[in-house]
């Protein structure tokens, strides 16, 4: 009864913060259009400035929604994954050639520091590339201009797993907060999460991923002192 009891509260408050999610940019996306009616479509200006502002939250409906579908796929175990052996490095290198174009945006530096090159882990290969994507594009929103976000890997001391790590020098997680990032929906600073296209789900798919592949993720931050996440993955 007491399981029962706590699924369904879980159930619930996924419920509360779906419908939440989804009704700020609808709200938003209505807004702009009862305004384009009312008149702002005979000022081309402002007719422009406003589609901009119904594509901007019509994107962030379009990855809530892929998120929400892709981590509903990893919980249920209906997606199926390829164990392979995976390099860290190519992944790495891809990530980071995909990710330096909003890096250089804010003047942050993005480098990769292997400490073991040709370590191979036993993952999915677009499912690691996700973990990366996710851990990177976190790292970068929330470093300030003229920030470091590094990428670091090595096994671990028994051999057994791969440790791979994403550090920044961003604002950083209170304690308090820290146990709680990889929850649905969590959003450290809410109003900046979403302002910079944030859905809340990133951590969790991580998360969620880490585990399918048979490892983990872990999290060490300070308030004002940059982040470190961790994710063990078996080793090839």
């Amino acid at each position: 009864t007491t399981e029962l009891r706590r699924l369904e509260s879980l159930r619930r408050d996924f419920v509360a913060n779906v419908s939440h999610e989804l009704k700020t940019p609808l709200s938003s996306i209505k807004a702009y259009a009862e305004t384009l009616l009312d008149g702002a479509l005979d000022d081309r200006q402002a007719s422009i400035t406003f589609v901009e502002r119904i594509m901007e939250q019509a994107d962030r409906l379009h990855h809530l929604i892929l998120d929400m579908l892709s981590l509903a796929r990893i919980e249920s175990a209906q997606q199926v994954f390829e164990i392979v052996p995976v390099s860290i490095q190519e992944t790495v290198d891809e990530c980071v050639a995909n990710q330096r174009p909003a890096a250089e945006a804010k003047r942050i530096e993005l480098t990769a520091e292997p400490q073991q090159p040709g370590c191979l882990v036993r993952a999915d290969k677009e499912g690691l590339r996700e973990i990366l994507d996710n851990l990177v594009d976190n790292a970068i929103k929330y470093t300030p201009e003229g920030g470091r976000v590094v990428v670091r890997w090595r096994s671990t001391a028994d051999g057994k797993m791969a440790s791979l790590e994403v550090e920044d020098t961003g604002i950083g997680i209170s304690a308090d907060e820290l146990s709680r990032v990889f929850e649905r929906f969590y959003r450290v600073d809410k109003a900046r999460s979403r302002e910079l296209g944030g859905t809340g789900l990133g951590l969790a798919i991580v998360k969620h991923l880490a585990q399918s592949f048979g490892g983990g993720v872990s999290a060490e931050s300070e308030s004002g002192r940059g982040s470190r996440f961790t994710v063990e993955l078996p080793l090839a």
